[in-house]
Protein backbone atom coordinates (compact mmCIF):
# COMPACT_ATOMS: atom_id res chain seq x y z
CA UNK A 1 0.00 0.00 0.00
CA UNK A 2 3.00 2.30 0.34
CA UNK A 3 4.94 4.52 -2.02
CA UNK A 4 3.62 7.24 -4.27
CA UNK A 5 1.49 4.83 -6.34
CA UNK A 6 0.72 1.85 -4.08
CA UNK A 7 -0.55 -1.34 -5.76
CA UNK A 8 -0.33 0.25 -9.22
CA UNK A 9 3.47 -0.08 -8.95
CA UNK A 10 3.94 -2.86 -6.39
CA UNK A 11 1.95 -5.54 -8.21
CA UNK A 12 3.36 -4.96 -11.74
CA UNK A 13 6.84 -4.88 -10.16
CA UNK A 14 6.23 -8.19 -8.42
CA UNK A 15 4.96 -9.65 -11.71
CA UNK A 16 8.14 -8.55 -13.49
CA UNK A 17 10.37 -10.04 -10.80
CA UNK A 18 8.36 -13.27 -10.99
CA UNK A 19 9.34 -13.58 -14.66
CA UNK A 20 12.99 -13.47 -13.59
CA UNK A 21 12.51 -15.77 -10.58
CA UNK A 22 9.61 -18.08 -11.43
CA UNK A 23 10.04 -20.18 -8.27
CA UNK A 24 9.00 -17.23 -6.07
CA UNK A 25 5.65 -17.09 -4.28
CA UNK A 26 4.09 -13.90 -2.95
CA UNK A 27 2.03 -12.84 0.05
CA UNK A 28 0.24 -9.53 -0.53
CA UNK A 29 -1.15 -7.48 2.35
CA UNK A 30 -3.39 -4.48 1.75
CA UNK A 31 -6.88 -3.14 1.17
CA UNK A 32 -8.82 -5.46 -1.12
CA UNK A 33 -10.69 -2.76 -3.04
CA UNK A 34 -7.34 -1.29 -4.17
CA UNK A 35 -5.22 -4.44 -4.51
CA UNK A 36 -7.43 -7.10 -6.06
CA UNK A 37 -8.49 -5.17 -9.21
CA UNK A 38 -4.80 -4.69 -10.05
CA UNK A 39 -3.83 -8.24 -9.14
CA UNK A 40 -6.57 -9.58 -11.45
CA UNK A 41 -4.69 -8.08 -14.40
CA UNK A 42 -1.74 -10.41 -13.76
CA UNK A 43 -3.08 -13.99 -13.78
CA UNK A 44 0.37 -15.64 -13.63
CA UNK A 45 1.22 -13.63 -10.51
CA UNK A 46 -2.20 -14.21 -8.96
CA UNK A 47 -1.78 -17.97 -9.38
CA UNK A 48 1.38 -17.82 -7.24
CA UNK A 49 0.06 -15.39 -4.63
CA UNK A 50 -2.00 -15.22 -1.47
CA UNK A 51 -3.81 -12.05 -0.46
CA UNK A 52 -4.69 -10.89 3.05
CA UNK A 53 -7.02 -7.94 3.56
CA UNK A 54 -5.95 -5.27 6.08
CA UNK A 55 -8.20 -2.38 7.05
CA UNK A 56 -5.28 -0.17 8.11
CA UNK A 57 -2.50 1.15 5.85
CA UNK A 58 0.38 3.26 7.16
CA UNK A 59 0.43 6.66 5.47
CA UNK A 60 3.57 8.11 3.94
CA UNK A 61 3.46 11.11 6.29
CA UNK A 62 2.83 9.16 9.51
CA UNK A 63 5.45 9.54 12.21
CA UNK A 64 7.01 6.23 13.31
CA UNK A 65 5.35 6.53 16.72
CA UNK A 66 1.94 7.08 15.06
CA UNK A 67 2.46 4.10 12.77
CA UNK A 68 3.32 1.87 15.73
CA UNK A 69 0.43 3.13 17.81
CA UNK A 70 -2.25 2.79 15.12
CA UNK A 71 -0.81 0.08 12.87
CA UNK A 72 0.80 -2.47 15.16
CA UNK A 73 -0.73 -5.94 14.83
CA UNK A 74 -3.22 -4.87 12.13
CA UNK A 75 -1.73 -2.70 9.35
CA UNK A 76 -0.57 -4.11 6.01
CA UNK A 77 2.99 -3.01 6.83
CA UNK A 78 2.99 -4.83 10.16
CA UNK A 79 1.43 -7.98 8.70
CA UNK A 80 4.10 -8.02 5.98
CA UNK A 81 6.93 -7.91 8.52
CA UNK A 82 5.13 -10.35 10.82
CA UNK A 83 5.06 -12.89 7.97
CA UNK A 84 8.87 -12.88 8.04
CA UNK A 85 8.93 -13.34 11.80
CA UNK A 86 6.55 -16.32 11.62
CA UNK A 87 8.52 -17.91 8.78
CA UNK A 88 5.65 -17.64 6.29
CA UNK A 89 7.80 -15.31 4.18
CA UNK A 90 11.55 -15.16 3.60
CA UNK A 91 11.70 -11.42 2.95
CA UNK A 92 9.48 -8.35 3.30
CA UNK A 93 9.51 -5.69 0.57
CA UNK A 94 7.80 -2.32 0.96
CA UNK A 95 7.81 1.08 -0.74
CA UNK A 96 6.14 2.63 2.29
CA UNK A 97 7.11 5.15 4.96
CA UNK A 98 10.80 4.49 5.76
CA UNK A 99 10.69 5.57 9.40
CA UNK A 100 7.56 3.55 10.09
CA UNK A 101 8.98 0.51 8.30
CA UNK A 102 12.19 0.62 10.33
CA UNK A 103 10.32 1.17 13.62
CA UNK A 104 7.94 -1.71 12.96
CA UNK A 105 10.70 -4.00 11.68
CA UNK A 106 12.85 -3.34 14.74
CA UNK A 107 9.90 -3.81 17.11
CA UNK A 108 8.64 -6.98 15.42
CA UNK A 109 11.86 -8.74 14.38
CA UNK A 110 14.25 -7.36 17.01
CA UNK A 111 17.95 -6.82 16.40
CA UNK A 112 20.34 -9.73 16.07
CA UNK A 113 22.56 -10.74 18.99
CA UNK A 114 25.49 -8.37 19.63
CA UNK A 115 24.02 -5.69 17.29
CA UNK A 116 22.77 -2.60 19.06
CA UNK A 117 21.29 -0.66 16.15
CA UNK A 118 20.25 -1.62 12.61
CA UNK A 119 21.38 0.10 9.42
CA UNK A 120 20.02 0.67 5.93
CA UNK A 121 22.43 -0.45 3.22
CA UNK A 122 22.16 0.82 -0.35
CA UNK A 123 23.65 -0.58 -3.54
CA UNK A 124 25.72 2.23 -5.09
CA UNK A 125 26.70 2.33 -8.80
CA UNK A 126 30.41 3.07 -9.29
CA UNK A 127 33.00 3.18 -12.05
CA UNK A 128 34.09 -0.32 -10.99
CA UNK A 129 30.58 -1.77 -10.78
CA UNK A 130 28.64 -1.56 -7.52
CA UNK A 131 29.46 -0.91 -3.87
CA UNK A 132 27.49 -1.28 -0.65
CA UNK A 133 27.02 1.96 1.31
CA UNK A 134 25.62 2.07 4.85
CA UNK A 135 24.09 3.55 6.90
CA UNK A 136 21.93 5.73 4.62
CA UNK A 137 19.33 6.80 7.14
CA UNK A 138 18.51 4.40 9.97
CA UNK A 139 20.95 5.56 12.68
CA UNK A 140 21.68 9.26 13.16
CA UNK A 141 25.08 9.36 14.83
CA UNK A 142 27.04 6.23 15.64
CA UNK A 143 29.81 5.30 18.03
CA UNK A 144 32.90 3.29 17.11
CA UNK A 145 31.36 -0.07 17.99
CA UNK A 146 28.30 0.61 15.85
CA UNK A 147 30.47 1.64 12.90
CA UNK A 148 32.36 -1.64 13.22
CA UNK A 149 29.06 -3.53 13.33
CA UNK A 150 28.02 -1.73 10.14
CA UNK A 151 31.33 -2.73 8.57
CA UNK A 152 30.84 -6.40 9.36
CA UNK A 153 27.22 -6.39 8.15
CA UNK A 154 28.07 -4.44 5.00
CA UNK A 155 30.84 -6.88 4.12
CA UNK A 156 28.43 -9.79 4.59
CA UNK A 157 25.96 -8.10 2.22
CA UNK A 158 28.70 -7.50 -0.35
CA UNK A 159 29.56 -11.20 -0.21
CA UNK A 160 25.87 -12.05 -0.64
CA UNK A 161 25.68 -9.84 -3.75
CA UNK A 162 28.97 -10.65 -5.41
CA UNK A 163 31.59 -13.39 -5.65
CA UNK A 164 34.12 -11.32 -3.68
CA UNK A 165 35.17 -13.51 -0.73
CA UNK A 166 36.91 -10.76 1.27
CA UNK A 167 35.33 -7.38 0.47
CA UNK A 168 37.32 -4.20 1.11
CA UNK A 169 35.77 -1.83 3.67
CA UNK A 170 36.41 1.89 4.02
CA UNK A 171 35.19 4.36 6.66
CA UNK A 172 33.85 7.60 5.17
CA UNK A 173 35.87 10.50 6.55
CA UNK A 174 36.96 14.07 5.79
CA UNK A 175 40.39 12.83 4.72
CA UNK A 176 42.36 9.63 4.33
CA UNK A 177 45.00 10.56 6.93
CA UNK A 178 44.72 8.68 10.22
CA UNK A 179 44.85 11.89 12.27
CA UNK A 180 41.71 13.34 10.62
CA UNK A 181 38.07 12.91 11.51
CA UNK A 182 35.88 12.38 14.53
CA UNK A 183 37.13 10.25 17.40
CA UNK A 184 34.42 7.65 16.79
CA UNK A 185 35.61 7.11 13.22
CA UNK A 186 39.28 6.89 14.22
CA UNK A 187 38.48 4.43 17.00
CA UNK A 188 36.43 2.28 14.61
CA UNK A 189 39.38 2.20 12.24
CA UNK A 190 41.71 1.06 15.01
CA UNK A 191 39.31 -1.73 16.03
CA UNK A 192 38.98 -2.98 12.45
CA UNK A 193 42.76 -2.99 11.94
CA UNK A 194 43.47 -4.86 15.16
CA UNK A 195 40.67 -7.40 14.68
CA UNK A 196 42.01 -8.33 11.18
CA UNK A 197 38.80 -10.16 10.31
CA UNK A 198 38.97 -13.10 7.89
CA UNK A 199 35.85 -12.06 5.95
CA UNK A 200 36.68 -8.42 5.25
CA UNK A 201 39.75 -6.38 4.37
CA UNK A 202 39.92 -3.00 6.09
CA UNK A 203 41.10 -0.43 3.55
CA UNK A 204 41.22 2.63 5.81
CA UNK A 205 39.52 6.00 5.45
CA UNK A 206 37.82 7.03 2.20
CA UNK A 207 36.45 10.40 1.10
CA UNK A 208 33.28 11.44 -0.69
CA UNK A 209 34.77 11.17 -4.16
CA UNK A 210 35.62 7.51 -3.49
CA UNK A 211 31.90 6.67 -3.47
CA UNK A 212 31.59 7.06 -7.23
CA UNK A 213 35.06 5.73 -7.98
CA UNK A 214 34.33 2.42 -6.28
CA UNK A 215 37.57 2.56 -4.29
CA UNK A 216 36.21 -0.04 -1.85
CA UNK A 217 33.47 -2.66 -1.90
CA UNK A 218 31.81 -1.29 1.25
CA UNK A 219 31.62 2.32 2.46
CA UNK A 220 30.60 2.80 6.10
CA UNK A 221 29.26 5.94 7.74
CA UNK A 222 26.49 6.98 10.11
CA UNK A 223 22.96 7.65 8.87
CA UNK A 224 22.98 11.46 8.78
CA UNK A 225 25.93 11.86 6.42
CA UNK A 226 25.00 8.66 4.56
CA UNK A 227 21.52 9.90 3.75
CA UNK A 228 22.84 13.28 2.60
CA UNK A 229 25.37 11.53 0.35
CA UNK A 230 22.64 9.33 -1.13
CA UNK A 231 20.26 12.21 -1.86
CA UNK A 232 23.13 14.30 -3.26
CA UNK A 233 24.11 11.52 -5.65
CA UNK A 234 20.51 11.06 -6.80
CA UNK A 235 20.10 14.79 -7.36
CA UNK A 236 23.40 15.04 -9.23
CA UNK A 237 22.40 12.19 -11.55
CA UNK A 238 19.14 13.96 -12.39
CA UNK A 239 21.00 17.25 -12.87
CA UNK A 240 23.47 15.72 -15.32
CA UNK A 241 20.67 13.99 -17.22
CA UNK A 242 18.81 17.29 -17.56
CA UNK A 243 21.96 19.09 -18.70
CA UNK A 244 22.49 16.45 -21.40
CA UNK A 245 18.86 16.57 -22.51
CA UNK A 246 18.95 20.34 -22.77
CA UNK A 247 22.28 20.40 -24.62
CA UNK A 248 21.23 17.72 -27.10
CA UNK A 249 18.05 19.59 -28.09
CA UNK A 250 19.48 23.11 -28.32
CA UNK A 251 20.52 23.15 -32.00
CA UNK A 252 19.98 20.99 -35.08
CA UNK A 253 23.66 19.98 -35.08
CA UNK A 254 23.35 18.87 -31.45
CA UNK A 255 20.25 16.83 -32.33
CA UNK A 256 22.15 15.28 -35.24
CA UNK A 257 25.04 14.46 -32.92
CA UNK A 258 22.60 12.82 -30.51
CA UNK A 259 21.20 10.64 -33.30
CA UNK A 260 24.70 9.54 -34.28
CA UNK A 261 25.62 8.76 -30.66
CA UNK A 262 22.24 7.40 -29.57
CA UNK A 263 23.60 4.01 -28.51
CA UNK A 264 26.28 5.64 -26.36
CA UNK A 265 23.72 7.89 -24.68
CA UNK A 266 21.52 4.85 -24.15
CA UNK A 267 24.29 3.09 -22.27
CA UNK A 268 24.90 6.22 -20.21
CA UNK A 269 21.21 6.47 -19.35
CA UNK A 270 21.19 2.83 -18.33
CA UNK A 271 24.22 3.34 -16.07
CA UNK A 272 22.60 6.35 -14.39
CA UNK A 273 19.15 4.78 -14.02
CA UNK A 274 18.39 4.71 -10.26
CA UNK A 275 15.77 2.01 -10.78
CA UNK A 276 18.47 -0.58 -11.44
CA UNK A 277 19.87 -0.29 -7.91
CA UNK A 278 16.61 0.35 -6.06
CA UNK A 279 16.19 -1.45 -2.76
CA UNK A 280 17.74 -0.57 0.60
CA UNK A 281 18.42 -3.54 2.88
CA UNK A 282 17.68 -3.29 6.60
CA UNK A 283 20.70 -4.95 8.22
CA UNK A 284 21.00 -6.15 11.80
CA UNK A 285 17.48 -7.56 12.25
CA UNK A 286 16.33 -11.15 12.72
CA UNK A 287 14.82 -11.15 9.26
CA UNK A 288 15.28 -9.53 5.86
CA UNK A 289 13.40 -6.32 5.04
CA UNK A 290 13.87 -4.41 1.77
CA UNK A 291 12.87 -0.75 1.40
CA UNK A 292 12.00 0.34 -2.11
CA UNK A 293 12.16 4.02 -3.05
CA UNK A 294 8.67 5.45 -2.62
CA UNK A 295 8.72 7.29 -5.94
CA UNK A 296 9.91 4.41 -8.11
CA UNK A 297 7.97 2.76 -10.94
CA UNK A 298 7.32 -0.96 -11.49
CA UNK A 299 10.83 -1.47 -12.90
CA UNK A 300 12.38 -0.08 -9.75
CA UNK A 301 10.11 -2.07 -7.47
CA UNK A 302 11.00 -5.24 -9.37
CA UNK A 303 14.66 -4.43 -8.72
CA UNK A 304 13.92 -4.16 -4.98
CA UNK A 305 12.23 -7.57 -5.02
CA UNK A 306 15.25 -8.96 -6.90
CA UNK A 307 17.55 -7.65 -4.15
CA UNK A 308 15.45 -9.45 -1.55
CA UNK A 309 15.62 -12.64 -3.60
CA UNK A 310 19.42 -12.40 -3.77
CA UNK A 311 19.75 -11.75 -0.05
CA UNK A 312 17.71 -14.85 0.81
CA UNK A 313 19.29 -17.10 -1.83
CA UNK A 314 22.82 -16.20 -0.73
CA UNK A 315 22.21 -16.54 3.02
CA UNK A 316 22.64 -12.93 4.17
CA UNK A 317 21.48 -13.54 7.75
CA UNK A 318 23.72 -16.55 8.17
CA UNK A 319 26.71 -14.62 6.85
CA UNK A 320 26.09 -11.73 9.26
CA UNK A 321 25.73 -14.07 12.24
CA UNK A 322 28.94 -15.92 11.37
CA UNK A 323 30.88 -12.70 10.72
CA UNK A 324 29.72 -11.09 13.97
CA UNK A 325 30.84 -14.22 15.82
CA UNK A 326 34.29 -14.00 14.20
CA UNK A 327 34.54 -10.31 15.01
CA UNK A 328 33.65 -10.59 18.68
CA UNK A 329 36.01 -13.54 19.05
CA UNK A 330 38.86 -11.50 17.56
CA UNK A 331 38.04 -8.47 19.74
CA UNK A 332 38.09 -10.60 22.89
CA UNK A 333 41.48 -11.99 21.85
CA UNK A 334 42.84 -8.49 21.19
CA UNK A 335 41.54 -7.25 24.54
CA UNK A 336 43.01 -10.28 26.32
CA UNK A 337 46.43 -9.61 24.77
CA UNK A 338 46.22 -5.93 25.68
CA UNK A 339 45.33 -6.79 29.29
CA UNK A 340 48.16 -9.35 29.42
CA UNK A 341 50.66 -6.77 28.10
CA UNK A 342 49.41 -4.26 30.69
CA UNK A 343 49.79 -6.77 33.54
CA UNK A 344 53.30 -7.74 32.37
CA UNK A 345 54.37 -4.11 32.22
CA UNK A 346 53.04 -3.49 35.72
CA UNK A 347 55.05 -6.41 37.10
Amino acid sequence: MGGDHGPQVVIPGAALSLERHPQTRYLFFGQKDKVLPVLDRFPALKAKSEFTHCDVAVRMDDRPSQALRHGRWKSSMWKTIEAVKSGDADVAVSAGNTGALMAMAKFCLRTMADIERPAIAAIWPTLRGESVVLDVGATIGADAQQLVDFSVMGAAMARALTEVKRPTVGLLNVGVEEIKGQEEVKEAGRLLREADLPDLSYHGFVEGNDLGLGTVDVVVTEGFSGNIALKTAEGTARQIAEYLRSAMSRTWTARLGYLLARSAFGRLREKMDPRKVNGGVFLGLNGIVIKSHGGTDHLGFAAAVDVGHDMVRNGLLQKIEADMGHYHGRVRAVQKNMNHDTDTSAK
